[in-house]
């Protein structure tokens, strides 16, 4: 690990915990509702979001330019340059590790997803990126989703999909890699232990309750994940400001779920 990213480490890792608590904002393009998924009011949704002091916000370059100046040195900026559709009705590399240097970004995150024919085409995004970074020293973070196609091409959790993920970002050399979690905790647990990479938990889909949520994201941290990205169970709550803070004490401060409500 080269200087660069161990300063920029520093920057997105908590000191006391080690661990990190990032909200993501970037799920427009590929989701297509800019009307009713709680990102309808982008500056809105990253002011609540900020709110639960996050340690990282991962963003679209294009929502960095026009929204992140408010929020400049308050958490590190990862620019998201990955945007695709299980089906690949969109698949777009839309920044370059230069244009987040740019901006600013403490990281640059690329989103893909495994598994189907289109897969190598999503790990090239990751070669290309983790080879253009490396020249800027900047880390790259993974988001990484397998697919089944059993059923229509669809993001899937099982634990032998997480595990095919991970080898995944391993192998193309990325700095920490992002997956969901598979909730079978002894599978996790083997995954994260094997992987010389940092693995943090996405916090979604959007869970019915946000205990449900809180609870998944701390048996991922039991089983050694270093953290979680959590988007729609913050802005996508009926009260983001508490669900971020609740996400918060869980991850960092190691709270149960029910302690983490409680206190917010």
């Amino acid at each position: 690990m080269g200087l660069g990213v161990q300063v920029r480490f520093s920057r997105m890792f908590d000191r006391t915990s080690g661990r990190l608590f990032g909200i993501a904002v970037d799920h427009f393009v590929s989701y297509g509702d800019a009307r009713l998924s709680g990102l309808d009011d982008l500056p809105a949704a990253i002011e609540r979001s900020m709110s639960g002091r996050p340690d990282t916000m991962t963003m679209t370059a294009g929502t960095a330019k026009h929204c992140w100046g408010p929020y400049v040195g308050q958490a590190a900026l990862i620019v998201q340059a990955g945007s695709f559709t299980p089906d690949d009705r969109v698949a777009q590399l839309m920044s370059k590790p230069s244009d987040a240097v740019r901006l600013g970004a403490d990281a640059i995150a690329v989103a893909i997803p495994v598994n189907g024919p289109s897969e190598g085409s999503y790990l090239q995004w990751l070669l290309d990126t983790v080879r253009e970074a490396a020249a800027f020293d900047i880390p790259v973070v993974a988001h990484i989703y397998p697919r089944d196609y059993s059923n229509g091409p669809r993001i899937t959790f099982t634990p032998e999909g997480i595990a095919w993920a991970v080898r995944c970002g391993i192998e193309t050399g990325v700095d920490i890699i992002k997956v969901g979690y598979p909730g079978d905790p002894q599978a996790f647990r083997e995954i994260v232990a094997a992987c010389p990479t940092p693995v943090v938990i996405a916090g979604g889909p959007k869970a019915e309750r946000l205990s449900d949520a809180l609870a998944f994201t701390r048996e991922a941290l039991d089983c050694g994940a270093v953290g979680a990205v959590v988007g729609r169970n913050i802005w996508g709550s009926s009260d983001a400001v508490g669900a971020a803070r609740a996400f918060r004490a869980v991850i960092h401060d190691g709270a149960t779920p029910d302690e983490a409500l409680s206190s917010t």
